[in-house]
């Protein structure tokens, strides 16, 4: 009888230990995400489980300015949500809306100050209506290579600038990619001189289109789904748009046979995770750090990803017969001569942009002798 009481206490033990030993492998078997949300779920049954104590999961209702499987402005959104998840173990997840289903572009940074939203995925000239220096913080004409640019943002006063701007609306900005140069843009004929920017109809977005205005161009706004066909039927003449390797996705060679570089309104483009401040002050600073890990390590991969993108796009774009140009130097001089003197009108109109405008310019020119000395022309 002891020996059978004894070998039923065995069995009872190992059993116990197969059974925790099962509970140790399927939890090791989930993600750090899984495992947070699996942690939040209430027992079932009457089986025991072991449950760690769950850390707070925060869940923000992020707007994306651009569709989420747009490459790559809008991809990167969607990696900043899955290397969140991952580095907070599942405690920060980002739940994306598409663009307009919370509230129109231009009615985002409204919601997001009053709190309707809890985050935005954009570039800052989306909201430089209601303040011209929201430009300097995205992409500016003639401006720098994105190594100058994120020189000047984290040790030219940049950053600090940039939350003064977004302070007043509540909010604070994290630069969370980093694309390339766009190109200069398509044209349906060969553009050789100024004179060639008279009445030209062309599609063009942003502070820059004051640039063409000043020469001559009939500047047409258009949403970025209607250029390929208003191009490709003569609508317009010309059409600036995006990166090579998004130009080539969207099929512009079928449209226009001349595309000229380089893109003079965008050199570097900045795209910011936009978080209203009283969320972004609730955080601990472990979850403020994280976020601002991943919008860096979003900034290294946007950069390397993007520089090799164009590569390849654009020896197909040339296969394709299109005619690659770079911009005359009277164009290009003339396009630059036009940005100083929209310069000058937003300085005198806006003090907020002359500020921003001040460091801006005044790093650009103390960076000048190591930018002239330091790389190859």
């Amino acid at each position: 009888m002891a020996r059978i009481v004894a070998i039923a206490g065995i069995a009872l033990v190992v059993g116990i230990l197969i059974g925790i030993g099962t509970v140790s492998i399927q939890r090791s078997a989930l993600s750090p995400a899984a495992r947070a949300i699996k942690e939040l779920e209430p027992p079932s049954g009457s089986i025991p489980t072991v449950v760690e104590a769950p850390g707070q999961r925060t869940i923000l209702k992020v707007a994306s300015s651009v569709p989420t499987a747009a490459a790559p402005f809008g991809r990167m959104v969607v990696r900043t949500a899955e290397k969140l998840s991952v580095i907070s173990d599942g405690t920060i997840e980002l739940k994306l809306h598409e663009p307009h289903t919370l509230a129109p572009n231009s009615e985002l940074i409204d919601k997001l100050t009053e709190g309707e939203v809890d985050a935005v995925w954009a570039s800052t000239n989306v909201f430089a209506e209601r303040d011209s220096a929201l430009w300097l913080f995205s992409a500016i004409p003639f401006g720098p290579p994105a190594g100058e640019f994120l020189a000047w943002l984290s040790y030219g006063g940049g950053q600090d600038l940039m939350d003064t701007a977004f302070a007043r609306f509540n909010i604070k900005p994290i630069v969370c990619t980093v694309l390339p140069p766009e190109s200069g843009g398509w044209s349906r004929r060969e553009i050789t001189r100024v004179d060639d920017l008279k009445n030209l109809r062309i599609r063009f977005m942003g502070i820059g289109a004051r640039v063409l205005q000043r020469l001559g161009a009939e500047v047409v706004a258009m949403p970025g789904g209607d250029t390929f066909n208003a191009l490709k039927t003569g609508e317009i003449d010309a059409a600036e748009f995006s990166l090579p390797a998004v130009d080539l996705r969207f099929g512009f060679d079928k449209a226009a046979s001349h595309y000229y570089f380089p893109g003079w309104h965008q050199q570097s483009s900045l795209v910011s995770l936009l978080v209203n401040m009283k969320i972004w002050e609730n955080f601990s600073e472990a979850q403020r750090n994280q976020i601002i890990s991943v919008c860096g390590d979003n900034v290294r991969e946007s950069l390397a990803e993007g520089e090799v993108q164009q590569v390849k796009a654009l020896q197909e774009i040339r296969a394709r017969g299109v005619a690659i140009h770079t911009w005359p130097p009277e164009v290009l001089n003339a396009l630059e001569k036009a940005w100083h003197e929209v310069v000058r009108e937003e300085k005198a109109a806006n003090p907020e942009f002359k500020t921003v405008w001040q460091s801006y310019n005044s790093f650009r020119k103390s960076y000048a002798e190591w930018r002239e000395l330091g790389y190859l022309p």
